[in-house]
């Protein structure tokens, strides 16, 4: 498998080369120390004050948390340009929480928040566009794939999940934006000083978007992750999306169609396959209001005692804001799911519904009511207000605890 990969990256690679060259000796008279000078630079602040309580014996946990970044991208110099992103996570006045993973170790008696304190190099990369159909990126990256489902950087939390990699994106195919990653290392949301911070992998993502019209694209995809550090999560996942929008009435349908087989790899010590499949379907009013229902099926191996598994996703936009999932349980996972949005003047408002299931074995493992209202102040500044509130069944095998969350966050970009 690794070899083949290894294969692929050099066929895709040997090409635009070629052109890379021919563009840098257009572009030789650029100025190396003004591309560096001429860059630009921005700085953003994010304030969220959260509060967990869950039905158990630990802690009702009070975060509140400052995360301050800055980033700077140069000018071009002969197809050549680089880009670097610091950000320093401060507790502020309220740190009644266990930011997770041994980072707060006096803190085990409170619930979880996931924002640990401390500096860190979020990005630095440079990137090599010869021409418009090919762009090149090495380096420490942020990475969303699709709607973040297998890979994406976990925005939500404060110190944000960032890889080291190599990546190649080509257009050259006709309606079909290609895109291949190496991965060496994943840096997640936890910081770099514990060990669960970081992790090494021999991972490979291969991805392509085929627009069949302007309002439907089928998305193949291939992912390949054999770890160094966290065996129980190599696997290889075949897939393919589809979505597509249609006029319908005065506003329009849009759809998502999904699904996707795994099996373990690498130094994986349990053997298994299980199937993934998403569908949605959501109706957009010419009011702003749009209503949606959702199918999501995170499968189970009955026989390896383990399911489907998304390890470099976004979790928590997916299967509930109070986070109950962000490992699918052994049985596996079904969520039906409804949502609401509506935009009120600044406002933009959601609710979302869930009914949770296992795959197998027949148990119901609880629901979940969400809502959150979004205001843009102005171009600069946005206020969120966000809830989140989970039932656990009582037939539930799982340790899952009736949990409320809530929300305040401000932000501020420059």
């Amino acid at each position: 498998m690794k070899r083949r990969f290894i294969a692929l990256f050099s066929l895709l690679a040997a090409l635009p080369l070629v052109a890379a060259g021919q563009a840098a000796g257009e572009e030789g008279a650029t100025d190396l120390n003004s591309a560096i000078t001429s860059g630009k630079a921005a700085i953003s602040g994010r304030y969220r004050y959260e509060h967990v309580d869950q039905d158990n014996a630990l802690k009702n946990a009070n975060a509140s948390t400052l995360r301050f970044r800055l980033n700077y991208r140069t000018g071009q110099w002969k197809g050549w340009s680089a880009f670097t992103e610091f950000e320093h996570i401060f507790h502020v006045l309220i740190d009644d929480f266990n930011s997770g993973a041994g980072t707060s170790p006096n803190r085990d008696e409170y619930s979880v928040v996931a924002d640990p304190k401390g500096p860190d190099l979020n990005q630095l990369y440079f990137d090599l566009d010869p021409n418009d159909n090919w762009k090149y990126r090495f380096g420490r990256q942020r990475i969303n794939l699709d709607n973040q489902r297998f890979v994406g950087g976990v925005g939500w939390r404060q110190n944000e999940q960032t890889f080291d990699a190599a990546t190649i994106n080509t257009k050259a195919i006709a309606k079909t934006a290609l895109s291949y990653t190496y991965l060496n290392r994943v840096r997640r949301i936890f910081g770099q000083s514990v060990p669960a911070g970081k992790e090494r992998l021999d991972g490979h993502l291969l991805n392509a978007k085929i627009s069949i019209s302007d309002s439907f694209s089928v998305t193949p995809y291939l992912y390949h992750l054999d770890y160094a550090d966290a065996v129980a999560n190599s696997s290889t996942t075949l897939g393919a999306r589809a979505v597509g929008s249609h006029p319908f009435g005065s506003g329009k349908l849009n759809w998502l169609a999904e699904l996707a087989r795994q099996s373990d790899a690498g130094d994986n010590p349990t053997s298994y396959d299980a199937d993934y499949v998403h569908l949605n379907a959501a109706y957009a009013a010419g009011n702003g209001m749009t209503i949606g229902i959702g199918y999501e099926l995170l499968g189970a191996d009955s026989g390896a005692g383990t399911a489907f598994s998304t390890p470099l996703a976004t979790l928590h936009a997916f299967n509930g804001w109070a986070d109950q999932f962000l490992s699918t349980p052994a049985a596996g996972l079904e969520d039906f799911y409804v949502t609401f949005k509506a935009k009120v003047a600044k406002w933009n408002l959601t609710g979302v519904y869930h009914d949770f299931s296992s795959d197998t074995g027949g148990f119901d493992y609880g629901d979940e009511l969400d809502a959150s209202a979004a205001y843009k102040i102005n171009d600069r500044y946005g206020l969120l207000l966000k809830a989140a509130f989970f039932s656990a069944d009582s037939s539930s095998p799982l340790t899952n605890v009736d949990t409320n969350k809530f929300w305040v966050m401000l932000t501020a970009n420059y």
